[in-house]
């Protein structure tokens, strides 16, 4: 059975990432000779050698940067293994990295990451919010960098978890005064007879709204080409171009003089999930936010109750001296966590 310390390990990433034996020593608060004996004994017990050594410092052998692959990956597991016990003895605890969007970034997701961190609860976990294409979220989460990841479900999400989050719908935003700005909803097809403003190509909405475009028999005319949605409705206010842009993101600036028209559509309609590799592999403050995210969309589209019964439920709250506010947490405003 093959049996080695993490130290080693440690001494060995240290080695083959600086290629200097003095470097890797001083960074490891170690005399170099001590580092050079540990690789030594390593190479031993595996057979094989792993360093190249030369007067300019070190190169892995191939054997070297195949234990270097496990060796990352066998300290990181040890690194987990530490902060899951740390959170169990002093309550949950850690830093919680969420890749998303562009979409769920302009929506919901910074209110609802905000409300969870305003709990007492979950003072010592520190939420990291990276926005990122929808291909880069489904990377960063299966590669371990991103504990979750929120995007569209048509994302290719194979081998992951996932679980409903919120639902949204796209718009076309336009200038009031454009010829469009008076219809309830329209075709997509009468859209493409004018020019647009969207996000970059490398985005899922870039890539969903061309194939659209193709399966109406048209194209889209690019008037301009921004990379976010603040900035596509600046374009639309001035009169520019129109753009398809979520409706909650156009009514969170409405102040731009900017009309939506509905899309008549099956695609118009979205639905976002969360994301995760296998529950077992997430530390507890992730399974924590990933949860409260989980109820948090479910209770935004609870149908609510009849008039009379809110009325009657809001005189026993009053009559208590509560607040009828379902969220008590709720409340920052938006772009505290965006960055």
């Amino acid at each position: 059975m093959f049996d080695v310390d993490s130290k080693s390990l440690r001494l060995l990433v240290a080695a083959c990432e600086l290629r200097n034996m003095k470097a890797a020593a001083a960074q490891e608060h170690l005399e170099p000779s001590a580092i050079s004996k540990r690789i030594a004994q390593l190479e031993d017990r595996l057979g094989t050698p792993l360093l190249l050594r030369g007067r300019r410092g070190v190169e892995p052998t191939p054997a070297g940067l195949a234990m270097l692959e496990h060796a990352r990956n066998v300290l990181f597991t040890l690194d987990r293994m530490r902060s899951d016990a740390e959170a169990f003895a002093g309550g949950i605890r850690g830093q919680v990295t969420v890749a998303a969007s562009a979409s769920a970034i302009a929506e919901a997701l910074p209110d609802d990451v905000a409300a969870f961190m305003r709990i007492p609860e979950h003072r010592e976990i520190r939420v990291v919010v990276e926005e990122r294409f929808s291909q880069d979220v489904v990377r960063l989460v299966r590669d371990g960098v991103a504990a979750l990841g929120v995007c569209w479900d048509t994302a290719q999400l194979d081998g992951l978890e996932r679980h409903p989050y919120r639902t949204d719908e796209l718009a076309l935003a336009m200038a009031t005064d454009h010829p469009l700005a008076t219809k309830h909803r329209v075709r997509y097809v009468e859209a493409l007879r004018y020019e647009h403003v969207g996000l970059p190509p490398a985005t899922a909405a870039h890539a969903m709204l061309a194939r659209a475009a193709a399966q109406a028999g048209g194209q889209i005319n690019y008037r301009a080409i921004v990379s976010t949605f603040d900035a596509s409705l600046r374009v639309v206010a001035a009169g520019l171009a129109i753009s398809v842009i979520p409706r909650a993101v156009v009514e969170k600036a409405r102040t731009l003089g900017v009309v939506t028209v509905g899309l008549a559509e099956p695609w118009a309609k979205r639905q976002f999930v969360i994301c995760s590799r296998h529950e077992a592999t997430l530390p507890p403050s992730a399974l924590r936010l990933r949860d409260f995210l989980r109820e948090r969309a479910k209770a935004a589209v609870e149908p609510e109750a009849p008039i009379h019964m809110r009325n009657s439920k809001a005189r026993r709250r009053s009559r208590r001296g509560k607040s009828a506010v379902d969220f008590p947490n709720d409340g920052p405003t938006r772009g505290n966590l965006a960055g």
